[in-house]
Protein backbone atom coordinates (compact mmCIF):
# COMPACT_ATOMS: atom_id res chain seq x y z
CA UNK A 1 0.00 0.00 0.00
CA UNK A 2 2.79 2.42 0.90
CA UNK A 3 4.64 1.96 -2.42
CA UNK A 4 1.38 2.55 -4.32
CA UNK A 5 0.74 5.72 -2.32
CA UNK A 6 4.27 6.95 -2.93
CA UNK A 7 3.90 6.26 -6.63
CA UNK A 8 0.59 8.10 -6.70
CA UNK A 9 2.05 11.12 -4.96
CA UNK A 10 5.02 11.13 -7.33
CA UNK A 11 2.70 11.04 -10.36
CA UNK A 12 0.56 13.84 -8.91
CA UNK A 13 3.64 15.94 -8.27
CA UNK A 14 4.89 15.36 -11.81
CA UNK A 15 1.49 16.30 -13.22
CA UNK A 16 1.41 19.53 -11.18
CA UNK A 17 4.93 20.40 -12.31
CA UNK A 18 4.06 19.76 -15.95
CA UNK A 19 0.88 21.86 -15.65
CA UNK A 20 2.72 24.72 -13.96
CA UNK A 21 5.50 24.73 -16.56
CA UNK A 22 3.66 23.99 -19.81
CA UNK A 23 0.25 25.53 -19.20
CA UNK A 24 -0.12 27.99 -16.34
CA UNK A 25 3.19 29.79 -16.85
CA UNK A 26 2.00 30.63 -20.38
CA UNK A 27 -1.61 31.41 -19.47
CA UNK A 28 -1.35 35.20 -19.53
CA UNK A 29 -4.23 37.10 -17.95
CA UNK A 30 -5.44 40.67 -17.61
CA UNK A 31 -6.64 41.57 -14.13
CA UNK A 32 -9.12 44.47 -14.01
CA UNK A 33 -9.55 46.46 -10.80
CA UNK A 34 -11.17 49.74 -9.76
CA UNK A 35 -9.94 52.01 -6.99
CA UNK A 36 -11.54 55.19 -5.68
CA UNK A 37 -8.58 57.45 -5.01
CA UNK A 38 -8.99 60.56 -7.16
CA UNK A 39 -10.49 63.90 -6.08
CA UNK A 40 -14.30 64.20 -6.32
CA UNK A 41 -15.46 65.19 -9.78
CA UNK A 42 -12.30 63.98 -11.53
CA UNK A 43 -12.23 62.01 -14.74
CA UNK A 44 -11.33 58.34 -14.30
CA UNK A 45 -7.83 57.16 -15.24
CA UNK A 46 -7.00 53.78 -16.78
CA UNK A 47 -3.57 52.67 -15.54
CA UNK A 48 -1.82 49.65 -17.04
CA UNK A 49 0.60 48.07 -14.56
CA UNK A 50 3.32 45.86 -16.07
CA UNK A 51 5.95 44.01 -14.08
CA UNK A 52 8.38 41.10 -14.02
CA UNK A 53 8.30 40.06 -17.67
CA UNK A 54 11.74 38.36 -17.30
CA UNK A 55 11.58 38.23 -21.09
CA UNK A 56 13.58 35.80 -23.20
CA UNK A 57 13.95 36.36 -26.94
CA UNK A 58 12.19 33.08 -27.71
CA UNK A 59 9.02 33.91 -25.76
CA UNK A 60 6.81 34.95 -28.65
CA UNK A 61 3.51 34.28 -26.90
CA UNK A 62 4.41 36.65 -24.07
CA UNK A 63 5.56 39.29 -26.54
CA UNK A 64 2.28 39.09 -28.47
CA UNK A 65 0.29 39.37 -25.24
CA UNK A 66 2.15 42.52 -24.24
CA UNK A 67 1.79 44.03 -27.71
CA UNK A 68 -1.97 43.44 -27.63
CA UNK A 69 -2.30 45.44 -24.39
CA UNK A 70 -2.01 48.66 -26.40
CA UNK A 71 -5.55 47.92 -27.56
CA UNK A 72 -6.76 48.70 -24.04
CA UNK A 73 -5.87 52.35 -24.69
CA UNK A 74 -4.62 53.07 -21.15
CA UNK A 75 -4.10 56.66 -20.02
CA UNK A 76 -0.90 55.78 -18.16
CA UNK A 77 1.57 52.87 -18.01
CA UNK A 78 3.52 51.96 -14.87
CA UNK A 79 6.37 49.47 -15.26
CA UNK A 80 7.87 48.12 -12.02
CA UNK A 81 10.90 46.37 -13.45
CA UNK A 82 12.54 42.99 -14.07
CA UNK A 83 11.95 43.38 -17.80
CA UNK A 84 14.50 41.06 -19.41
CA UNK A 85 16.32 37.85 -18.54
CA UNK A 86 18.94 38.05 -21.31
CA UNK A 87 20.55 40.77 -23.40
CA UNK A 88 19.01 39.38 -26.60
CA UNK A 89 15.53 40.17 -25.26
CA UNK A 90 16.00 43.96 -25.29
CA UNK A 91 14.81 44.61 -28.84
CA UNK A 92 11.91 42.13 -28.60
CA UNK A 93 10.84 43.89 -25.39
CA UNK A 94 10.83 47.34 -26.97
CA UNK A 95 9.02 45.98 -30.02
CA UNK A 96 6.37 44.32 -27.84
CA UNK A 97 5.84 47.51 -25.83
CA UNK A 98 5.37 49.26 -29.15
CA UNK A 99 2.52 51.77 -29.01
CA UNK A 100 2.48 51.65 -25.21
CA UNK A 101 5.67 53.70 -25.27
CA UNK A 102 3.64 56.54 -26.81
CA UNK A 103 1.37 56.57 -23.75
CA UNK A 104 2.52 58.59 -20.70
CA UNK A 105 4.54 56.17 -18.60
CA UNK A 106 6.94 55.74 -15.69
CA UNK A 107 9.34 52.97 -14.73
CA UNK A 108 11.78 51.67 -12.15
CA UNK A 109 14.27 48.82 -12.40
CA UNK A 110 14.55 45.45 -10.70
CA UNK A 111 17.54 43.14 -10.46
CA UNK A 112 16.78 41.60 -13.88
CA UNK A 113 17.27 44.97 -15.51
CA UNK A 114 20.91 44.94 -14.33
CA UNK A 115 22.03 41.31 -14.42
CA UNK A 116 20.63 38.04 -15.68
CA UNK A 117 19.18 35.45 -13.31
CA UNK A 118 21.32 32.85 -11.61
CA UNK A 119 20.68 29.13 -11.28
CA UNK A 120 19.65 28.65 -7.64
CA UNK A 121 17.51 26.17 -5.78
CA UNK A 122 13.96 27.57 -6.06
CA UNK A 123 13.08 26.06 -2.68
CA UNK A 124 15.41 28.65 -1.18
CA UNK A 125 12.70 31.28 -1.72
CA UNK A 126 10.62 29.53 0.93
CA UNK A 127 13.22 29.78 3.66
CA UNK A 128 14.93 33.14 3.17
CA UNK A 129 14.89 36.47 1.37
CA UNK A 130 17.22 36.14 -1.62
CA UNK A 131 18.09 39.85 -1.67
CA UNK A 132 21.69 40.93 -2.05
CA UNK A 133 23.66 44.12 -1.72
CA UNK A 134 24.40 45.74 -5.05
CA UNK A 135 24.75 44.47 -8.60
CA UNK A 136 27.05 41.46 -8.67
CA UNK A 137 29.74 41.49 -11.34
CA UNK A 138 29.83 37.69 -11.49
CA UNK A 139 26.39 37.56 -13.14
CA UNK A 140 25.65 38.13 -16.81
CA UNK A 141 25.41 41.88 -17.30
CA UNK A 142 22.29 43.14 -19.05
CA UNK A 143 22.13 46.22 -21.34
CA UNK A 144 20.76 48.46 -18.60
CA UNK A 145 21.56 51.80 -20.17
CA UNK A 146 20.22 50.72 -23.55
CA UNK A 147 17.02 49.62 -21.81
CA UNK A 148 16.76 52.94 -20.01
CA UNK A 149 17.32 54.83 -23.26
CA UNK A 150 14.73 52.73 -25.07
CA UNK A 151 12.07 53.46 -22.45
CA UNK A 152 12.82 57.18 -22.12
CA UNK A 153 13.22 57.86 -25.85
CA UNK A 154 9.46 57.93 -26.35
CA UNK A 155 8.72 59.88 -23.18
CA UNK A 156 8.51 57.43 -20.27
CA UNK A 157 9.87 58.91 -17.03
CA UNK A 158 12.74 57.17 -15.23
CA UNK A 159 11.81 57.07 -11.52
CA UNK A 160 14.90 55.27 -10.25
CA UNK A 161 15.73 57.57 -7.30
CA UNK A 162 13.76 60.35 -8.99
CA UNK A 163 10.55 62.34 -8.87
CA UNK A 164 8.35 63.55 -11.73
CA UNK A 165 5.04 65.29 -12.32
CA UNK A 166 2.79 64.33 -15.22
CA UNK A 167 -0.55 65.72 -16.34
CA UNK A 168 -3.00 63.10 -17.58
CA UNK A 169 -6.60 63.84 -18.55
CA UNK A 170 -6.53 67.14 -16.72
CA UNK A 171 -5.13 65.60 -13.52
CA UNK A 172 -1.75 66.50 -12.06
CA UNK A 173 0.01 63.36 -10.84
CA UNK A 174 3.11 63.42 -8.64
CA UNK A 175 5.45 60.41 -8.82
CA UNK A 176 8.41 59.31 -6.73
CA UNK A 177 10.38 56.12 -7.18
CA UNK A 178 13.26 54.11 -5.78
CA UNK A 179 15.81 51.86 -7.38
CA UNK A 180 15.59 48.16 -6.48
CA UNK A 181 15.32 47.53 -2.74
CA UNK A 182 16.01 43.82 -3.30
CA UNK A 183 19.54 44.79 -4.32
CA UNK A 184 19.78 47.37 -1.54
CA UNK A 185 19.88 50.15 -4.15
CA UNK A 186 17.00 52.08 -2.65
CA UNK A 187 17.82 55.42 -1.07
CA UNK A 188 14.51 56.96 -0.18
CA UNK A 189 16.16 60.16 1.06
CA UNK A 190 16.70 61.10 -2.59
CA UNK A 191 12.95 61.41 -3.16
CA UNK A 192 11.66 62.02 0.37
CA UNK A 193 9.35 64.83 1.30
CA UNK A 194 5.70 65.51 1.97
CA UNK A 195 3.07 65.11 -0.70
CA UNK A 196 2.66 68.30 -2.70
CA UNK A 197 -0.59 70.13 -1.99
CA UNK A 198 -0.74 71.19 -5.63
CA UNK A 199 -1.26 67.72 -7.13
CA UNK A 200 -4.36 65.59 -7.51
CA UNK A 201 -2.65 62.31 -6.60
CA UNK A 202 0.73 61.29 -5.18
CA UNK A 203 2.05 57.96 -6.49
CA UNK A 204 4.99 55.85 -5.31
CA UNK A 205 6.72 53.35 -7.59
CA UNK A 206 9.22 50.69 -6.52
CA UNK A 207 10.18 47.23 -7.73
CA UNK A 208 10.41 45.21 -4.53
CA UNK A 209 7.83 46.16 -1.87
CA UNK A 210 10.07 46.13 1.19
CA UNK A 211 8.40 47.61 4.24
CA UNK A 212 11.08 50.26 4.69
CA UNK A 213 10.12 51.75 1.31
CA UNK A 214 6.37 51.40 1.80
CA UNK A 215 6.56 52.90 5.29
CA UNK A 216 8.56 55.91 4.11
CA UNK A 217 6.23 56.62 1.21
CA UNK A 218 3.16 56.26 3.39
CA UNK A 219 4.58 58.53 6.08
CA UNK A 220 5.15 61.17 3.40
CA UNK A 221 1.49 61.09 2.37
CA UNK A 222 1.80 59.08 -0.84
CA UNK A 223 -1.70 57.84 -1.60
CA UNK A 224 -1.04 54.99 -4.03
CA UNK A 225 2.03 52.74 -4.35
CA UNK A 226 2.85 50.35 -7.21
CA UNK A 227 5.27 47.43 -6.89
CA UNK A 228 6.12 44.06 -8.42
CA UNK A 229 8.84 41.50 -7.60
CA UNK A 230 6.71 38.98 -5.69
CA UNK A 231 5.32 37.13 -8.72
CA UNK A 232 2.20 36.88 -6.55
CA UNK A 233 3.98 34.08 -4.69
CA UNK A 234 4.43 32.25 -8.03
CA UNK A 235 3.56 28.87 -6.50
CA UNK A 236 0.44 29.24 -4.36
CA UNK A 237 -1.78 26.89 -2.40
CA UNK A 238 -5.36 26.91 -3.72
CA UNK A 239 -7.68 28.36 -1.10
CA UNK A 240 -4.72 29.64 0.91
CA UNK A 241 -2.59 31.81 -1.36
CA UNK A 242 1.07 32.75 -1.48
CA UNK A 243 3.66 31.09 0.72
CA UNK A 244 6.31 33.78 0.23
CA UNK A 245 6.91 37.23 -1.25
CA UNK A 246 10.73 37.02 -1.34
CA UNK A 247 10.84 40.20 0.76
CA UNK A 248 9.37 41.27 4.09
CA UNK A 249 5.91 42.05 2.72
CA UNK A 250 3.33 39.69 4.28
CA UNK A 251 2.23 36.89 1.89
CA UNK A 252 -1.39 38.03 2.17
CA UNK A 253 -0.36 41.12 0.19
CA UNK A 254 1.59 39.21 -2.46
CA UNK A 255 -0.61 40.45 -5.30
CA UNK A 256 -3.51 42.76 -5.98
CA UNK A 257 -4.68 45.79 -4.04
CA UNK A 258 -4.43 46.21 -0.27
CA UNK A 259 -3.95 48.94 2.31
CA UNK A 260 -0.53 49.62 3.80
CA UNK A 261 -0.70 51.29 7.21
CA UNK A 262 1.81 53.03 9.44
CA UNK A 263 1.39 54.98 12.67
CA UNK A 264 1.17 58.13 10.54
CA UNK A 265 -1.34 57.13 7.90
CA UNK A 266 -2.23 54.68 5.16
CA UNK A 267 -1.65 54.19 1.44
CA UNK A 268 -3.21 52.00 -1.19
CA UNK A 269 -0.75 49.38 -2.43
CA UNK A 270 -0.98 47.51 -5.72
CA UNK A 271 1.42 44.60 -6.22
CA UNK A 272 1.54 42.99 -9.65
CA UNK A 273 1.84 39.21 -9.87
CA UNK A 274 3.90 39.83 -13.00
CA UNK A 275 4.09 38.21 -16.41
CA UNK A 276 7.13 35.99 -16.09
CA UNK A 277 9.43 33.82 -14.05
CA UNK A 278 13.12 33.18 -13.82
CA UNK A 279 14.14 30.85 -16.68
CA UNK A 280 15.59 28.61 -13.97
CA UNK A 281 12.19 28.25 -12.28
CA UNK A 282 9.77 28.46 -15.24
CA UNK A 283 6.56 27.42 -13.52
CA UNK A 284 3.57 28.87 -11.73
CA UNK A 285 0.83 27.19 -9.80
CA UNK A 286 -2.49 28.75 -8.74
CA UNK A 287 -0.98 32.10 -9.70
CA UNK A 288 -1.22 32.81 -13.45
CA UNK A 289 1.01 35.47 -15.01
CA UNK A 290 -0.83 38.74 -15.36
CA UNK A 291 -0.89 42.43 -16.17
CA UNK A 292 -3.35 44.75 -14.45
CA UNK A 293 -5.64 47.45 -15.80
CA UNK A 294 -6.42 49.54 -12.75
CA UNK A 295 -9.17 52.12 -13.22
CA UNK A 296 -8.69 55.01 -10.80
CA UNK A 297 -11.97 56.69 -9.96
CA UNK A 298 -12.98 59.76 -7.92
CA UNK A 299 -13.96 59.30 -4.32
CA UNK A 300 -17.61 60.01 -3.53
CA UNK A 301 -18.59 63.45 -2.30
CA UNK A 302 -19.30 63.53 1.40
Amino acid sequence: MVPRLAKGLALAGAACFAYGTLIEARSFRLRRLCLKVLPPGSASLRVLHLSDLHLLKRQGTKQRFVAALAGLEPDLVINTGDNIAEAEALEPLLTALGALLDVPGVFVFGSNDYTGPDAINPLGYLVKDTGREGVHADRAQLPTEELRAGLTARGWQDLNAARATIEVRGLKLEFRGTDDAHLGLDDYSLVAGPRSAEVDLSVGVTHAPYLRVLDAMTDDGVELIFAGHTHGGQVCVPGWGALTTNCDLPPAQAKGTSVHQTANGSSWLHVSAGLGTSPYAPYRFACPPEATLLTLQPVSNG
